[in-house]
């Protein structure tokens, strides 16, 4: 059985690092010492695109990483995988500082075989004591309360000091997933908290913050914080993206006739399209960009109710405009409602596909943007 240090020497001699006083040196895997390349960074990191693999998402479904995932999103050309996490997984509510270290023996081996297929692996937090986008909601607030936002450090700090000495060309923390439409103050807290926490530990760990506002507008607090990206989303609007979806509680998503359905769409006086697109997903990170920030579109892509050449046509506006701005982006999933494989749209010319059903031309435009 391989112990967790044979892993960590393994994974690091094989993403050929070493680390001497603070530098990191990149050598080729020859016997000859080659010249010294500086690990990536925010500012020189490439154009990230792929998918979310929803693994550990949901502690009640969780399954462990499969190779195959890794496998076909290089072999299709893409070059990331965000893997969104949930605490409970490993922990509870119940007991925050309790640990399962088998489940993120689990985690390891998704960096590993992120590291094996050439992929870019973002760790993201998506529930934390404290605080998750989706139900439950949690007994407590982490932008209100130090007992849960010590208990998210806590976490962040096993992870830095797990894959520490990991390459940033390999491996980046995304630290909560879509902060709520909390003051400025109350996230600049939480986020310098974490961000310390993890820098303490590693410090020039590449760390990703999703926006403000579910990750719709840049926190602009973080301007001094080096070696950050922070993340956007690319959902708008949420009547073509979340058509008929249940979790978001929208009477108009639920009860909009799906014959009017378009894209470009004009629906209760406003106008849907590529320059609405432009207004609400590019301009907002704007003043970011402008500060020398970079930016990265965690989550994108449409629910299966929405008719496949209506998402088509949203999907091209949206990736286009990402194209412009030089952004990558990672869709919500790669097998399942929003994704290419397995889909369950009902008006999809499947292709059958080593077992599965691919949605060909959804691929094909992602390859193009």
């Amino acid at each position: 059985m391989e112990t967790r240090r044979n892993f960590l020497k393994k994974l690091i001699a094989s993403s050929a690092v070493i680390m001497t006083e603070g530098n990191i040196g990149i050598f080729a895997g020859t016997p000859d010492v080659q010249k010294a390349q500086a690990d990536i960074t925010a500012a020189t990191a490439p154009v990230w695109k792929g998918f979310n693999l929803l693994n550990k998402f949901n502690p009640d479904f969780q399954s462990p990483f499969s190779e195959h995932d890794f496998k076909l999103i290089a072999r299709l050309g893409f070059n990331f995988v965000r893997i969104p996490l949930s605490y409970w997984c490993w922990s509870s509510e119940d007991n925050w500082y309790s640990i399962n270290d088998k489940v993120l023996k689990e985690i390891d081996q998704a960096v590993e075989w992120g590291k094996q297929y050439g992929l870019h692996v973002n760790l993201n937090f998506h529930r934390v004591p404290g605080y998750c986008i989706n139900a439950p909601k949690p007994p407590t607030n982490i932008f209100e309360e130090e007992a849960p936002l010590e208990a998210c450090a806590f976490h962040w700090k096993t992870f830095a000091e797990r894959y520490k000495g990991i390459p940033n060309k390999t491996l980046s923390f995304n630290l909560i997933n879509e902060a709520p439409a909390v003051s400025t103050e109350k996230y600049d807290r939480v986020a310098r908290k974490l961000i310390q926490t993890i820098r303490t530990v590693d410090k020039n760990r590449l760390i990703i913050v999703d926006g403000k506002n579910v990750g719709c507008v840049p926190l602009m607090t973080l301007t001094d914080v080096p070696n950050i990206i922070q993340s956007g989303r690319g959902y708008n609007p949420m009547l073509i993206s979340h058509f008929k979806a249940t979790w978001p509680g929208s009477r108009q998503l639920m009860e909009f006739p799906e014959e009017k359905l378009t894209w470009p769409l004009h629906a209760d006086g406003v106008d849907y399209d590529k320059e609405f697109l432009r207004k609400h997903n590019i301009s907002p990170w704007a003043e970011w960009v402008k500060a020398g920030g970079k930016v990265h579109i965690g989550e994108m892509g449409c629910y299966n109710k929405t008719p496949h050449a209506v998402t088509l046509a949203w999907l091209e506006d949206t990736l286009s405009l990402f194209k412009e701005q030089g952004w990558g982006w990672a869709l919500w999933n790669l097998t399942g409602d929003f994704g290419i494989i397995d889909s369950n749209r009902k008006d999809v010319e499947y292709e059958k596909f080593e077992g599965h059903l691919l949605d060909r031309k959804m691929l094909e435009l992602l390859k193009l943007y």
